[in-house]
């Protein structure tokens, strides 16, 4: 899942300064399971702003909607005329949602609401863990499920470095060293032998560095 948080309140004032009729776009997806921009979040955005902006002495007109996804052109379509009627819309949705919004409706100013962060896993009510880095290349079958791109501050490929102590990353104490766990793990499967192998250097191509991935199915189109 996506992980995302709100900007700061003075971020978000400076953006919108000038806006007489904003529209303020929220997201059923990701950012709405770890609390960021579903319909709750969206409605304290609305009060947050209404506040802010009277504590000015300005006015501003909000109107509000919350999307199924905001990646998607078929949840999309309903906005064709309607983001006429307004100055700019406020995505809260994950930095996805907001390019897209921008490419489907180029004559209208898109801003956004929330910082994206990562990917990640809910451990517990209102915590998120990293643990994929989406590089394109998974080597999980060789490192027992773990990823070492997303949970290795050095994204080693063979690890673990001279900097793990008693388990831990030299990085942050805190953090368990990712390849003493891809190890733990493999010994308790019986696949030890693993470790052995030596990865080749990491082609990042097929994390972006040629430019915007892609990914096409002909199965699937139209």
């Amino acid at each position: 899942m996506i992980i995302a948080e709100r900007k700061p309140m003075p971020e978000i004032m400076e953006m919108i300064s000038g806006i007489k009729k904003l529209l303020i776009l929220g997201c059923r997806g990701c950012v709405a399971v770890c609390s960021a921009g579903g319909d709750k979040e969206v409605n304290i955005m609305v009060e947050a702003i209404t506040l802010g902006k009277k504590l000015k002495g300005e006015t501003i007109e909000i109107d509000q909607d919350v999307l199924v996804r905001q990646c998607d052109p078929e949840y999309l379509e309903p906005l064709k005329e309607k983001v006429k009627e307004y100055d700019a819309i406020l995505s809260m949705a994950c930095g996805v949602g907001v390019n897209f919004l921008a490419e489907q409706y180029p004559d209208t100013l898109v801003l956004p609401a929330l910082n994206t962060t990562f990917y990640g896993a809910n451990l517990s009510s209102g915590e998120w863990k990293e643990m994929c880095a989406g590089c394109g290349a998974c080597v999980l079958h060789l490192t027992g499920g773990l990823c070492p791109v997303a949970r290795c501050a050095k994204h080693l490929s063979n690890g673990p470095c001279g900097g793990s102590v008693n388990g831990r990353c030299e990085v942050d104490p805190n953090t368990p060293c990712v390849w003493q766990l891809i190890y733990d793990r493999l010994k308790r499967l019986n696949l030890s032998e693993n470790m052995r192998k030596i990865m080749p250097i990491r082609d990042w191509t097929p994390s972006g560095e040629g430019g915007p991935r892609r990914r096409v199915r002909e199965d699937l189109l139209p």
